[in-house]
């Protein structure tokens, strides 16, 4: 029951994610972070199959630090986002080419990976990326992935303004949160959310109903 969202507001663009990690019917922990710093300014929030979450999450990351390294300025979060969706759309296509020729269903498969990602540029502001497992792309006020969507969706189509503080956010966030917990017979109870803004991308604060087994011990 993964759940992973986002908004922007005045000045600012927030990423929430569940930290549920769960295979089958058994949750393995409670505290995996499923949202990614880019960079300094760039946050990714990731659902979908755990391997290709983190695989392709961290192939995003290091390729915007290489031409970084490279050409010794960072990538907008358009670029990032257009990169992004370019590996999606070429491990689409390699699939595609792989079933014409008969090839061996045993090679690597398109990622099952759905991101929000979130990002701040000079002289541009903080912008969100909705891109989802078959390459779609579109530059949005808010974005949601996952069954806690329907209800998160809900919530910010009622509530979201595009000048919204991060207080009102936050606010925001809080209520989707509870209805997620409410209305899903099977919800995730743990939820972690970042922040980007021109100060940079941060972890922003966790909403816990149940502490890892992990930790506690």
């Amino acid at each position: 029951m993964e759940c992973v969202f986002g908004m922007v507001g005045k000045e600012f663009a927030l990423v929430v994610a569940d930290s549920s990690a769960v295979h089958s019917i058994l949750v393995h922990k409670s505290n995996e972070d499923k949202i990614m710093l880019l960079d300094s300014h760039k946050l990714m929030g990731a659902s979908g199959e755990p391997g290709d979450r983190a695989q392709f999450t961290e192939y995003v990351q290091k390729n915007v630090a290489l031409y970084h390294f490279r050409n010794g300025i960072p990538l907008t979060t358009a670029a990032a986002a257009n990169f992004t969706r370019g590996e999606l759309a070429t491990a689409l296509r390699k699939e595609a080419e792989k079933k014409e020729k008969g090839q061996n269903e045993m090679e690597p498969n398109p990622y099952s990976v759905n991101i929000v990602l979130a990002g701040y540029d000079k002289g541009i502001g903080p912008s969100l990326y909705y891109i989802d497992y078959i390459a779609t792309l579109h530059k949005v006020d808010k974005a949601a992935f996952g069954y806690g969507s329907y209800f998160s969706l809900a919530m910010m189509d009622r509530h979201y303004r595009k000048d919204m503080s991060v207080e009102e956010a936050i606010e925001l966030v809080d209520k989707c949160i509870i209805e997620i917990r409410s209305r899903l017979v099977v919800a995730p109870p743990n939820f972690v959310i970042k922040i980007v803004d021109k100060d940079g991308a941060r972890e922003y604060a966790w909403r816990e109903s149940v502490k890892d087994a992990l930790s506690v011990a």
